[in-house]
C-alpha cells in the first residue's frame, strides 16, 4: 500500500447535556469510535465537551471538577482501543487557577494539554469569571501533573517523525487575535491546527467565522480543523449550532449543517504533501519564523506514527474535473471577467508603451484565436480607438475547413476589424520546393512549415504597419508544447500565455453571453450581436484542431489535436495538480482515477499522464523563450515568473514510478 500524502480530520459537534459528564463522556467515545472507523486519524472535539460550555458559575463547584477530571480518564482508557489522535475540551486546575484545556490523547495515553491563550471577556462572554490565560503560565510551565503523572502543557507541537507530519492546538478565541498561538505553532512547524470551539450564534456570524478559518489556514498554509458546540449548550441567553470547518490552504475541504439536532461528524481529507510543498516555494515563511518566533519555547511531543490513507483507502474529498474552473456559475462569471479584464490590461499597457499603430492577429475560426481577437478589440475600446485599426488576418492551408474559414471571416467583420485574407497555399508549395521536400509526404515538415509561413506574414504585416503582432496559444499548449517552434510559438504578446485550454471555452462563452447577450448586453458591441453569439458558440463546438493536414472527404475537421496529444480536460488537470500542488506520478494517478471514475478507464489515464510527462519534459525549450503575455491564474509557466526548468531535464523518474 501506498501513502498518498492525505490524512483525514473529523471535527465533531456531540450531543451533551450540561454538566452531565456521564452523558457526555458516553457521546464522546461513541462519536470517536465512529470517526475512528472511517479512517479518521484526527478527531476533534468542542471547546470543555466533557461538562458543556455553558456550566456557568457551577464550573467552581469541585463535585463537577472532579467529574471532569473522573470523565477525561475514562476517554483516555477508551482511546487504547481508538486508531485515532482524540482532541477533547475540558477543564484543568494548577496553581490555584481554573484553566479551560484541550486533550491530546493517542492510544490510552494523554500526550499533552494545551490551554486555552486568550479568554474572551466582552459582550455576551465574561470567561475571565471562571478562568485565567494560559499564555502567561504557559511561558514558564512546560508540564503539569494530572493523574499521578507529568504531561507536557503549554507552547506544544505534537509530531509524527515517520510521516513528518506535525499539529497543534489553538482554543476559541485564540483564533481571533490579531496574532494567533496558531499562526506562531504554524511558524514552528505545524502542518494542521486543531480548535475545539464554542461559538455562539449571532446574525452574520458565521460568515465571518467562516472567512477567518479560511483566511487563517491560507495565511499559515495549514489545514485547519474547527468544531464547535452545538445546539445542546444552554440556551439561556445564547444559541450555539455546532458550526464545524476544515479547511486547507485557503481552501473549504468541508463544512457541516449547523443547528443539527443529534451528534454530527463532518470529515475531510487533508493533502499535508501539499502544505509542505506549498511552504517550501515560501521562501518568506521562514524569513517570518526567524523574526517573530522563538522555536526554543514551543515543546515537541513526540507521538505514534498517524494513520494516513493510502491507496488502498477511499477518499472522500471530491476533486473538480476541471480545476480551473469553478463549479459555481455566478463564480465562472466572476472569474471569467477578470481574467478577461486582466488580458485586456496587459495588452493596453503595451499598446501604449510601444505607441502601435495597430495590432496584428492571426485568425483561424479555433478558439484560441477568437479569444485575442475579442481580447484586442475590448483592449482598442478601453483606449478609445476603433477596432477598424485592428489588422485581423486569416491564412488559409491545406487543411482549412470552411466552417472555421467561415467562422473567422465572419467575426473579424462582425467586430469591426480590418479584415486580410492571405492564403498561403502557393508559398508554402514554393517553400516545399524550395528545401526540396515532397507535398505527398505529410509529416511534421509539412505541418510546421505551414505555421511558420502564418507567422512570417503576420510579423511582416506588423513590420510593414507599424504595429506588433499578438500571440494566440494558450497555457495548455506551452505545456504540452502543442506549436511549431518559431511558427505559432511566438509572437510580440501572448494574450492567452496562462489561460488553460478548457477555460480558454468559458471565457469566449462568457463574452458570448454577458457582453453581447442577456441583461448587461452592450448593444454596441458588433456590427449584430445576435450573429456574433452564433458564431461564438459554433468555434466552442469546433474541435480542436491546427488544421495542418487536408480535410476528410466530407470537407470536415481530419487533424484532432485531442487526438493525438490526449483529452484537454485530462491534461490540464495532471497540469494544475502538477504545478500547484506538487503532486508525484502515484499520487496524482490516484486523484485522477478517482476523479474520472466512470469517464475514462484507469489505463487511459495513464497512458495520457505518461504522455503529459514525455511533453512537459520534452518541450520546456519552447518554453524557455516563449513571449511576455499576462499572468491570470496560480498556475502559469512564464521562464521570467513562476517556472524555471532545464530544457534537457529527464523524465525517467517521472515516468518509472508509473511503470512501477
Amino acid at each position: 500500500m501506498n501513502n498518498i500524502g492525505y490524512i483525514r480530520a473529523a471535527a465533531v459537534t456531540p450531543e451533551i447535556k450540561v454538566a452531565n459528564t456521564n452523558f457526555n463522556t458516553e457521546q464522546i467515545i461513541r462519536c470517536a469510535s465512529e470517526a475512528a472507523a472511517q479512517n479518521a486519524a484526527f478527531i476533534l472535539f468542542p471547546e470543555l465537551a466533557v461538562t458543556a460550555y455553558t456550566c456557568g458559575d457551577l464550573l467552581y463547584q469541585q463535585h463537577l471538577y472532579d467529574q471532569n477530571l473522573k470523565a477525561l480518564g475514562r476517554i483516555i482508557k477508551a482511546s487504547e482501543n481508538i486508531d485515532a489522535v482524540l482532541i477533547v475540551g475540558f477543564y484543568f486546575r494548577t496553581e490555584n487557577n481554573l484553566y479551560n484545556c484541550a486533550a491530546v490523547i493517542q492510544k490510552g495515553v494523554l500526550k499533552g494539554i494545551v490551554p486555552k491563550m486568550f479568554l474572551p471577556n466582552s459582550h455576551e462572554f465574561y470567561e475571565v469569571r471562571w478562568f485565567a490565560p494560559g499564555l502567561q503560565l504557559s511561558d514558564r510551565v512546560s508540564e503539569v501533573t494530572i493523574f499521578g503523572e507529568k504531561v507536557p502543557f503549554g507552547h506544544l507541537i505534537f509530531t509524527d517523525e515517520q510521516n513528518d507530519i506535525s499539529f497543534g492546538v489553538e482554543i476559541c478565541q485564540d483564533l481571533w487575535m490579531p496574532i494567533t498561538p496558531g499562526a506562531r505553532l504554524c511558524l514552528n512547524g505545524a502542518d494542521i491546527i486543531f480548535n475545539p470551539s464554542a461559538s455562539d450564534e449571532t446574525v452574520g456570524k458565521a460568515d465571518y467565522r467562516r472567512q477567518l478559518v479560511h483566511q487563517q489556514s491560507a495565511a499559515n498554509i495549514c489545514g485547519y480543523v474547527y468544531a464547535s458546540s452545538g445546539v445542546f449548550e444552554s440556551t439561556t441567553d445564547l444559541v450555539y449550532s455546532g458550526h464545524c470547518l476544515i479547511s486547507e490552504y485557503g481552501t473549504k475541504i468541508s463544512e457541516s449543517k449547523r443547528f443539527e439536532r443529534q451528534s454530527n461528524i463532518t470529515y475531510g481529507d487533508i493533502d499535508y504533501e501539499r502544505l509542505k510543498y506549498e511552504r517550501s516555494l515560501s521562501s518568506s515563511f521562514e524569513e517570518c519564523t526567524s523574526s517573530y518566533t522563538n522555536r526554543n519555547s514551543y515543546t515537541r511531543v513526540t507521538m505514534e506514527p498517524f494513520k494516513v490513507l493510502t491507496d488502498s483507502d477511499k477518499l472522500i474529498r471530491k476533486f473538480e474535473k476541471n480545476p480551473f474552473v469553478p463549479s459555481d456559475k455566478l463564480t465562472v462569471n466572476e472569474r471569467c471577467e477578470e481574467i478577461f479584464r486582466i488580458q485586456t490590461s496587459g495588452l493596453a499597457k503595451r499598446i501604449e508603451h510601444t505607441k502601435a499603430k495597430t495590432i496584428v492577429v492571426g485568425i483561424s475560426g479555433g478558439l484560441d484565436s477568437t479569444l485575442a481577437l475579442l481580447v484586442s478589440v475590448e483592449t482598442f475600446k478601453m483606449l478609445g480607438r476603433n477596432p477598424n485599426e485592428i489588422i485581423a488576418i486569416t491564412m488559409p492551408g491545406f487543411g482549412t475547413t470552411d466552417r472555421t474559414y467561415d467562422n473567422a471571416l465572419l467575426i473579424m467583420k462582425l467586430l469591426g476589424c480590418d479584415v486580410r485574407e492571405i492564403p498561403i497555399g502557393d508559398a508554402v508549395m514554393n517553400h516545399f520546393e524550395a528545401i526540396g521536400h515532397d507535398p505527398a509526404v505529410k509529416d511534421v515538415t509539412y505541418e510546421n512549415a505551414q505555421a511558420r509561413e502564418r507567422t512570417q506574414i503576420l510579423m511582416d504585416v506588423a513590420n510593414k504597419e507599424g504595429g506588433f503582432v499578438v500571440g494566440t496559444g494558450d497555457l495548455s499548449e506551452s505545456a504540452l508544447g502543442w506549436s511549431t517552434y518559431n511558427g505559432d510559438h511566438m509572437s510580440m504578446y501572448g494574450v492567452n500565455a496562462s489561460v488553460p485550454k478548457t477555460l480558454v471555452k468559458f471565457v469566449v462563452g462568457w463574452v458570448a453571453d454577458n457582453k453581447i447577450a442577456g441583461p448587461q448586453e452592450d448593444v454596441n458591441y458588433s456590427e449584430d450581436n445576435k450573429k456574433l453569439r452564433q458564431a461564438l458558440h459554433d468555434i466552442m463546438d469546433t474541435p480542436i484542431s491546427p488544421e495542418l493536414l487536408p480535410p476528410d472527404k466530407n470537407g470536415e475537421i481530419l487533424q484532432k489535436t485531442e487526438d493525438r496529444v490526449g483529452p484537454y480536460i485530462l491534461h490540464d488537470f495532471f497540469l494544475f495538480y502538477t504545478m500547484r500542488f506538487g503532486m508525484r506520478p502515484k499520487k496524482l494517478l490516484y486523484i485522477a482515477e478517482n476523479t474520472f471514475s466512470g469517464m475514462f478507464e484507469s489505463a487511459y489515464i495513464k497512458k495520457w499522464l505518461k504522455e503529459f510527462y514525455r511533453r512537459f519534459f520534452a518541450q520546456q525549450y519552447k518554453r524557455s523563450c516563449i513571449p511576455d503575455g499576462p499572468k491570470v491564474g496560480t498556475v502559469t509557466l512564464s521562464p521570467r515568473g513562476d517556472w524555471r526548468m532545464p530544457s534537457d531535464a529527464d523524465a525517467s523518474l517521472w515516468l518509472t514510478e508509473l511503470d512501477d
